[in-house]
């Protein structure tokens, strides 16, 4: 009998070999195209991301976490150190997927944290912690909210040119609105007020970012993709929550207007989402228009279990939904102008 052993090799793998020459880019999508085909999936509606590359980056990412927080408990400040050592193995040589995303927010959360910290406790000349005035400071943009967003963007960028994590291009940005955030808030403290509709901005930004670095691919089948991915998954709070709190959906009991208006929304970012190709955007959405449908069928009358039909029919539609998308989407990409179509992922 013959001996057949099944080699498994990840994105990564092939990621690597383009990068060391042994692969062209184009062999490299050509594998791709081909492996899709024969499981009749095409890549351009999967929205694939590379996560996991095995099992082993999940025992990694756990051995990581356990002696990233000794680190921490040593001292915060080294926390960035190691988590760029770190990197230096696990992300540059074995090119871990999950280890590296990890050991990127690591690196950029705690670069942001220590140095807000660092810049509070020489102004106020008081012992470095992180109490409701702290909090306080930190939201309402004072200065140093803005010089440690400023030092985080320069940090991502460095440890993007060093290890090209495609999360990296995301963390960056939100660390650029961010500065932008505080920055207007400093200058004018009142802004708090329309806090929303600043988000809402922010998130637009973001969302014609990633659109960026998605019409750059539209084959999904190069890392652009994956940045579009973590771009798209940062945009969608920043656009989904500001429009629903303007509607009135966080109030204690919605009016019926809102949960109506609501639902209405979901569905026009059901279209937006087919358009683009992402998902992010109705997962963003879902609490709240459970929340929308729930107030509309509990004020019906005559439902014993609203809660029990709000689950049946959302789960039932987005299902509905993930079974029919491609030829759903065929129908959206078909009735959009040419000159949108050339910025949107190919129809499979």
């Amino acid at each position: 009998m013959r001996d057949e052993r099944v080699q498994m090799y990840s994105e990564s793998d092939l990621d690597a070999a383009v990068a060391a020459g042994k692969l062209s880019p184009e062999a490299a999508a050509e594998l791709r195209g081909f492996v899709a085909n024969q499981q009749r999936s095409p890549t351009v509606d999967e929205e694939n991301f590379r996560m996991l590359t095995g099992f082993n980056d999940i025992f990694v990412t756990l051995a990581l976490s356990i002696a990233l927080f000794a680190v921490w408990r040593v001292s915060a400040y080294l926390l960035p150190f190691a988590a760029w050592g770190l990197a230096e193995y696990f992300t540059r040589i074995r090119r871990m997927a999950l280890p590296s995303l990890v050991l990127l927010l690591v690196w950029s959360w705690s670069i942001f944290i220590l140095t807000w910290l660092s810049l509070l406790r020489g102004g106020y000349d008081q012992p470095l912690d992180v109490g409701p005035v702290a909090m306080a400071v930190l939201f309402s943009g004072g200065a140093w909210s803005i010089l440690a967003a400023l030092v985080t963007v320069a940090a991502t960028w460095a440890h993007w040119r060093r290890f090209r994590v495609p999360i990296t291009v995301a963390a960056g940005t939100q660390a650029g609105l961010a500065a932008v955030l505080f920055l207007l808030l400093w200058a004018r403290p009142s802004f708090i007020h329309a806090l929303p509709w600043l988000l809402l901005l922010g998130g637009l930004v973001q969302f014609s970012f990633a659109m960026w670095w998605d019409s750059r691919d539209r084959q999904r089948i190069t890392r652009s993709t994956d940045i579009a991915f973590w771009l798209h998954l940062g945009a969608a709070p920043l656009l989904v929550h500001p429009i629903f709190s303007l509607l009135g959906l966080m109030e204690q009991d919605p009016s019926l207007l809102a949960a109506g208006g609501a639902v209405a929304l979901y569905l026009l970012l059901g279209l937006v989402a087919l358009a683009i190709d992402r998902r992010a955007l109705l997962v963003s959405g879902l609490i709240y228009v459970l929340v929308a449908l729930g107030r509309l069928l509990g004020h019906a009358g005559g439902l014993s279990d609203a809660v029990t039909l709000t689950a049946l029919l959302s789960g039932g539609g987005l299902l509905l939904l993930s079974a029919w998308w491609r030829k759903a989407r065929k129908i959206v990409v078909a009735a959009l102008p040419e000159a949108v179509q050339r910025f949107l992922p190919v129809a499979a």
